[in-house]
Parts: structure tokens; C-alpha cells; sequence
């Protein structure tokens, strides 16, 4: 059997039979961890550190370990002005299209902006909005705008998400834990479960969209 993929994780397992894409961040980076994502996420923008931010994730983007630029986004939620996350995201843009690599992105009530700014900026690398919670209106937009999307904290937690998950086509979805307790082979077990197929192939799915999305194989 295919070793499982964590999508987007916050607490490393070190596991041997998953592959855990790690969440980091520049100011506070672990050299133990095997695989990682490293982003400025939205919550965290710091304007007096950003230079030596974006710096620290160009060096990193460009080392075979680092599987993505992540996570970044937006989120109008918060007090940090949109303009300013914008700004940020766009930079960050540059330095996944300049390395090739992915981005995990989080996204708060700016689905439309988010969209806007894929286009304008043309971006060519994958896209993938981490932690899906919303409804099967806002997850065609997005997959007709060719993003990814990846569920597990609130699959878990929400039953109405069940519609929304198997109107997600096989081959662009991911599964992660983010900070829940929950293991990642419960949500692959909630996952095959509303699919209504076996464990063996949802983890064949998210093996594959791994290879396509990562270039590489797990």
C-alpha cells in the first residue's frame, strides 16, 4: 500500500508509513523535519521583517525538501489591511512560479479575490486551497479555476461537507490534519467512506494527485 500524504500539518509525527508536509515558517525554522511547506501566512505578516522573510523562503524554496510555498493567502478576517496581505501573497507568487514549486494556501471569506489574483498574475504553478469548508457553489468555482482542494479538519467536524467532498472529482483533492488530534487515517477512512470506495483507493488517489501536483512520487 501507498504511504498516506498529510497535505498540511502543524504538528510533525514523524511516522514512517505518511509522508507529513509540514507547515513552517521563516522566523521560526526546524532543520530536523524531512518535508515542509515555509510561507508567510496572512495572521503573520510582520512589514519590519518581510524582506528577511521572503529572503529565507527563496533560499529554501530552492532545496529538494521543501515541497511548497505555504501557507499563504488571505484572509478578511483579520485586522491586517488586504492590501497589505496582497501585496505579501503576490510576492510569494513570484518566488513559487521562479521555483516551480506549489502553493498551499489559506483563505478566509476572500474566495473571489484569491481567484482574481491567480489570473491576473497567470499563475502556472499548482494551487491548492488547504482546510475546505465551504459549500459545493464555492468548490466548482474554484476547480473550474483550476485549484486543488484539501479537507480534513472540518470533514471531520461537519457533516454538510459530505455533498461537498464527493462533488470534488478524484483528481483534485488532498487530505490533511492541520492542528486537529484526529489521526490522518481517520480522515482517509471518512474520506473513502463518503466516496463510497475502499481505503486502498483513496490513498491510490491522493498518491497519484501527489505525483502530479509535487513531481515526484511518495
Amino acid at each position: 500500500m501507498s504511504k498516506l500524504f498529510n497535505l498540511h500539518t502543524h504538528n510533525f509525527t514523524n511516522q514512517e508509513n505518511i509522508l507529513e508536509l509540514v507547515n513552517q515558517y521563516p522566523w521560526e525554522f526546524n532543520e530536523n523535519i524531512p518535508f515542509y511547506s515555509i510561507g508567510i501566512h496572512p495572521w503573520y505578516i510582520n512589514e519590519n521583517r518581510l524582506d528577511s522573510d521572503l529572503q529565507i523562503i527563496n533560499q529554501k524554496l530552492s532545496l529538494s525538501n521543501c515541497l511548497a510555498l505555504g501557507e499563504c493567502g488571505l484572509d478578511k478576517r483579520i485586522e491586517i489591511p488586504l492590501e497589505i496581505q496582497e501585496k505579501v501573497f503576490k510576492a510569494q507568487i513570484l518566488l513559487a512560479e521562479k521555483h516551480q514549486k506549489p502553493l498551499v494556501l489559506h483563505c478566509v471569506a476572500a474566495f473571489q479575490e484569491i481567484i482574481r489574483i491567480k489570473k491576473e498574475q497567470s499563475v502556472t504553478v499548482p494551487m491548492i486551497i488547504h482546510g475546505f469548508s465551504k459549500n459545493e457553489q464555492t468548490a466548482k468555482q474554484l476547480l473550474d479555476n483550476g485549484f486543488y482542494l484539501s479537507f480534513g479538519k472540518y470533514l471531520l467536524q461537519n457533516p454538510e461537507l459530505k455533498s461537498v467532498f464527493q462533488s470534488v472529482p478524484n483528481d483534485k483533492f488532498f487530505l490533511e490534519t492541520d492542528t486537529v488530534e484526529e489521526s490522518l487515517e481517520e480522515v482517509y477512512a471518512l474520506a473513502a467512506n463518503y466516496k463510497n470506495i475502499e481505503i486502498e483507493e483513496i490513498t491510490a488517489f491522493v498518491a497519484t494527485n501527489f505525483e502530479k501536483v509535487f513531481h515526484r512520487s511518495l
